[in-house]
Parts: structure tokens; C-alpha cells; sequence
């Protein structure tokens, strides 16, 4: 039975002069009774402003969210949400946090109370019920976040990346406990709808993963999970899975027509120079070709880390991606052989060719007749296409690449972006 279902939604924020910049488009998909589903993706994909509009917390631009076939607000949906930053209150007890929800459900204060209690235990946290949240380590402030929620009973449980700010062994302990519970039915909850950006603990816990691009959002895949609990991270079939998860993620959108990808603006992964010729090298060292999930898990990186540093080297013309492994070009070959300055000459060279925005720049600059512009300029070029904060990302990260191929450089006291000659001739 369908207990959720997105129909074609699209979300929209509202700019400065009239704009508008699209974050998520055409979004469709159900939650079933007995689910968990995940929806993964790159940053930018706008995955929490989804989980937000499903759970009735932010309203779609266009398109709609049924609850048991009914427009979520006639509904009047039973759900909770467990939150990335624990959202527990600092002056409160564990048992008064839990306590909480329900006495904002009108429920009797005796009965609030044993329901607190019982979910207190089902958590592990019996014992703490007076602690307070600076007594508790991260773990167990996610575990009172977690015992609200379940406590008010949800048919539904959202989940924004509810593990991501603890430490591996303890976000480890969380996901088997949380799983443990779930298939041996002592939650309440029918189905559990994940925002998460780490692969591996997607695929550990789901039945179905939602697998989404970026700028904007769209759905690439849906994909089922029938690998049998508890999963194993080291069998064949759950890598089989991991490296087919990557393959996914690191392909163009084909379902999108070329003309239209051509005529948005291009988006700059937010990576670093450093750390782009880092991963070229450990590439060109591992015989110029190295498995995705594999490097990943070397490196002890999430996919909202590594897919900037893939995805740019693709930008540059650097690498290839072919079925979850990034493949060095013959340009990626020279550049890891080079030295530190034909790096930098390759490099410029690169950046001219490939990159919308340094080209832009580049330019710009030298139209210009003191050659320097203020950033400000370029921002409001960029906010015709992102939001306010990723034009900034976006400028950033073309001022890293631009000023390491020394084609311009930065002034960060003024703000302004010059031609070197422009110094020079100050």
C-alpha cells in the first residue's frame, strides 16, 4: 500500500529582482508500507529540500504530495522527523525531550510519561532518563532525537542524515540498532524515508534507493535493494551493488535532452586544486585507472567527497568515468607526470577550454578598461542561476582554479577580481 506518493513535484526559491532559481524538478516517486527508502545524491540536489516538502515542512512550487491518496494537508499525516544536528533542547531532561511531542498531541501527562519511558528503553538510553544533553555523548543525543520521534507513534519516519555528525564506530552501532529494531517490528513506524549521503549506509539499511542528480534535483534512478539483512559490507553482492550505485552517480543525465543541458550554466564541483591533482596522481599511481567506491573507502571519504573531486576532473578533461571506475585521459596522464609549473600551464589550458565561468571571467577582465571588476558583478550573474549562496560557491571555486592557472587574480580586502597587469600598472 502506498502510504506516500511525490507527485511531479518541482520546488523553486525566489531571488532578488524577480528571479527564481529551480532546486528540484519533476520529482516522482511512492513510500510503501514495510519500505525503507533512501534517497542518495551530490550535494546541490537539493535531497533535504525534498524530504522537507514530503514531510509537509516546506510547500512545493508545483506538483504534489499524497498521503494515503489524500493532499498531504487534508490528510493530517502521521510522521515525525529525526534531525542531523540532535534538535534536542539544552535545559530539558532526556525524559522531558521524549516527553515533548506528546504533550503537544494533548495526550495526558501520566500517559505521556509511560510512553516516554518505554521508548526511553526501546533506545537504550534507560538510566539517563534525568541526564541532560550536555551529559551525553553524540551517539546519545542522536538516541533522544530518535526516541522523540518514534515516541508520537509515526506511520512515517523522516530521517535527514541522522548519523552523519558521529563518529564511524558510533554512527555504526546506531544504524545496526536501528535496523535490528525495524525488521524485528518493535517500532511503530511502516516505512522510514532516509536523506543520507553515505552509499554504504544506504544500501545497509534500504529497500529501495531514490538515486538523484544535481542542479536541479532530478530522480536518475530508483533502485531495489533485495540483499537479505544483516548485509554484509564485504560480500560480493553488496560491492556489486556499491560499485553499480557509483556507475549511477557518476553518469550523465541522459534522460535530460543535450539542448537542455547545454543551455543551463554549467556548474563548478566545489573542489579544490589540491586536492583534484591529488586524486589525478593516487589515480595515475594505481596504473591510471582505480574503482570509485574502492578509492572512497582508501581514502575514508563520503560521496559528497568524492564526487567533486571525479566530477571535476571530468570538467577539465582530466578523466573519464566508465562503470564506477575513473579512468585517467592522455591529457590526465601528462598532467600527473608533470612538474609543479607545466601543471599550471596545463592547467590554464584546461580551464580555457572547459570552464564557462573562468572563460566568462577571463573576458570580462580584459574588456574591461582598468581591467578589475568588482565580484559583485560576477554574483549577479550567477544569481540568475543559483541560489545566493551557491553563486558564492560557485565564484569561489572558479577564483581557486583561476588564480592557481594564474589567470587573473583576487584582491579579497576590495572584493575585486584583476588582470595581473592591472597591478602592475597601479
Amino acid at each position: 500500500m502506498n502510504l506516500l506518493e511525490a507527485k511531479n513535484i518541482s520546488k523553486s526559491f525566489s531571488m532578488a529582482g524577480g528571479k527564481s532559481v529551480l532546486v528540484l524538478e519533476d520529482i516522482s516517486f511512492t513510500v510503501q508500507e514495510g519500505e525503507i527508502v533512501s534517497i542518495v545524491g551530490p550535494s546541490g540536489a537539493g535531497k533535504s529540500s525534498l524530504l522537507r516538502i514530503l514531510s509537509g515542512l516546506a510547500e512545493p512550487t508545483r506538483g504534489e504530495v499524497l498521503y494515503h491518496g489524500k493532499p498531504l494537508k487534508e490528510a493530517k499525516p502521521n510522521i515525525a522527523m529525526v534531525f542531523q544536528s540532535f534538535a534536542i533542547f539544552p535545559w530539558l531532561t532526556v525524559l522531558e525531550n521524549v516527553e515533548l511531542g506528546l504533550i503537544a498531541r494533548d495526550l495526558p501527562p501520566d500517559e505521556a510519561h509511560e510512553k516516554a519511558l518505554k521508548v526511553i528503553d526501546l533506545v537504550g538510553l534507560d538510566g539517563f532518563e534525568e541526564a541532560y544533553p550536555r551529559e551525553l555523548s553524540g551517539g546519545m543525543k542522536q538516541r533522544v532525537g530518535i526516541a522523540r520521534a518514534l515516541a508520537v507513534e509515526p506511520e512515517i519516519l523522516f530521517m535527514d542524515e541522522p548519523f552523519s555528525s558521529l563518529d564511524i564506530l558510533t554512527a555504526e552501532n546506531l544504524r545496526g540498532e536501528l535496523i535490528d529494531l525495524w525488521l524485528k517490528k518493535r517500532m511503530p513506524t511502516k516505512a522510514i524515508l532516509l536523506v543520507t549521503h553515505n552509499i554504504e549506509e544506504a544500501i545497509e539499511l534500504s529497500d529501495r534507493i531514490i538515486v538523484m542528480s544535481h542542479n536541479p534535483g532530478r530522480i536518475k534512478a530508483d533502485l531495489v535493494v533485495t540483499l537479505p539483512h544483516p548485509r554484509d559490507r564485504n560480500s560480493k553482492e553488496f560491492k556489486y551493488l556499491l560499485d553499480e550505485l557509483y556507475t549511477i552517480l557518476t553518469r550523465p543525465p541522459e534522460e535530460v535532452p543535450f539542448l537542455i543541458r547545454k543551455e543551463r550554466y554549467q556548474f563548478l564541483p566545489h573542489a579544490k586544486i589540491g586536492a583534484i591533482s591529488g586524486l589525478i596522481e593516487l589515480v595515475y599511481d594505481k596504473g591510471g585507472r582505480a574503482d570509485i567506491p574502492q578509492l572512497a573507502s582508501d581514502l575514508s571519504m563520503e560521496v559528497d567527497d568524492i564526487f567533486p573531486l571525479t566530477e571535476a576532473a571530468v570538467f577539465l578533461g582530466l578523466a573519464e568515468i566508465k562503470e564506477g571506475d575513473i579512468i585517467l585521459t592522455e591529457q590526465g596522464r601528462v598532467f600527473a607526470e608533470a612538474d609543479a609549473l607545466s601543471k599550471k600551464e596545463l592547467f590554464k589550458d584546461m580551464a580555457l577550454k572547459n570552464i564557462q565561468l573562468i572563460k566568462q571571467i577571463v573576458q570580462v577582465l580584459s574588456q574591461s578598461a582598468k581591467h578589475r571588476i568588482s565580484e559583485d558583478f560576477f554574483i549577479e550573474i550567477l544569481e540568475n542561476h543559483f541560489t545566493e549562496e551557491e553563486a558564492w560557491n560557485q565564484l569561489e571555486t572558479a577564483i581557486d582554479w583561476g588564480r592557481y592557472a594564474e589567470l587573473f587574480a583576487y584582491d579579497y580586502d576590495t572584493g575585486e577580481l584583476y588582470l595581473e597587469e592591472a597591478k602592475n600598472e597601479d
